[in-house]
């Protein structure tokens, strides 16, 4: 395997772990408030959605490709937020099983966006095609042997801003007090309670952050991969996230390590009929390679990740 190909291997790695960072990091900002998010795959379905139909009337009316990305990005994200409002109502201030409260969520994400699809474009199972973002090189930084062709050529634009999110999270969570409040409401609730800090409005703030990055990560399929929405289009990847996210030990940077793991076990099978070895090998083994090591993976962390010691619990202030 040439230099060339390696490299066109870890773009494609980053590709399909650009979801997975985004929505991975919003897992982290509700579970570290203490808040389960099993809901991350029904937040990017309806980030995917969002972004689907939103960049498809912003052509209609006339805007460009990039704009009109851009514009799928921020309706993911407004969507994503009101969403996640269901979730944080629920498990928050009416104190519902978390983890139940996510499934509904899934579910629910599920059946109306195939149903608006539908209605919306006359029974039609997809969203129409869009124009999404455009990959571009970095001048000179791709001309590099390798590390061009891996990080500075044909890029997506929301490649970078998945990194950046990771530095911008790790950064947030644990070099602000904003960060160690949010921390404190997940580890010791009354203690942070006690010296003032409001627990619920942390936990809303931290489930709302889930729901918009989780609906990015969404809108980045819709966006880059796949051009239009359908209901296959995150597939299962919002779980992987949350694999990814326990996985990382509930760390921005463990989690992006995760996730571009799990990205290069998508991004081999474009790969894999290069080697004489794999051409025996059922086409459905290699696709759900992906799903079998999310399940090797949170079987193998079961004992070794400490998860937020509130983690699941409702918050009582009468209960000390």
């Amino acid at each position: 395997m040439d230099l060339l190909t390696i490299g066109q291997i870890i773009n494609t790695t980053l590709v399909f772990a650009t979801a997975l960072i985004f929505a991975s990091l919003g897992g982290i900002f509700s579970e570290k408030s203490g808040v389960t998010n099993l809901g991350l795959e029904g937040f990017m379905v309806f980030g995917a959605f969002a972004a689907g139909i939103a960049a498809h009337y912003a052509q209609e009316a006339g805007m460009g490709g990039t704009t009109s990305a851009w514009m799928g990005i921020l309706f993911a994200v407004v969507l994503g937020v009101v969403v996640s409002l269901i979730h944080a109502v629920a498990s928050i201030t009416f104190k519902a099983d978390q983890i139940i409260s996510g499934i509904v969520i899934n579910f629910l994400a599920t059946g109306s966006t195939l149903y608006l699809v539908k209605l919306l474009f006359e029974g039609a199972g997809d969203s129409p095609l869009v124009q999404g973002f455009n990959k571009f090189n970095v001048p000179v930084l791709e001309n590099i042997p390798l590390l061009g062709e891996a990080f500075f050529k044909n890029v997506y634009p929301t490649t970078y801003l998945a990194i950046l999110f990771v530095f911008l999270t790790y950064y947030i969570m644990f070099k602000t007090p904003f960060g160690l409040r949010l921390r404190s409401v997940g580890e010791h609730p009354s203690a942070a309670d006690t010296v003032g800090v409001k627990v619920r409005r942390y936990r809303y703030i931290a489930v709302m952050i889930s729901g918009a990055l989780a609906a990015v990560g969404g809108a980045a399929i819709t966006l880059t991969t796949t051009g239009t929405f359908s209901h296959n289009t995150v597939s299962g990847q919002g779980y992987i996230a949350i694999a990814a996210m326990i996985f990382g030990k509930w760390n921005p940077i463990g989690a992006f390590g995760a996730a571009v793991f799990f990205g290069f076990s998508q991004a081999i099978r474009n790969y894999v009929q290069m080697f004489e070895w794999t051409q025996s090998i059922p086409q459905e083994i290699i696709y759900m390679l992906p799903y079998l090591l999310t399940l090797i993976v949170l079987v193998a962390a079961v004992g070794r990740s400490s998860a937020p010691s509130a983690l699941g619990e409702p918050y009582d202030p009468g209960k000390r």
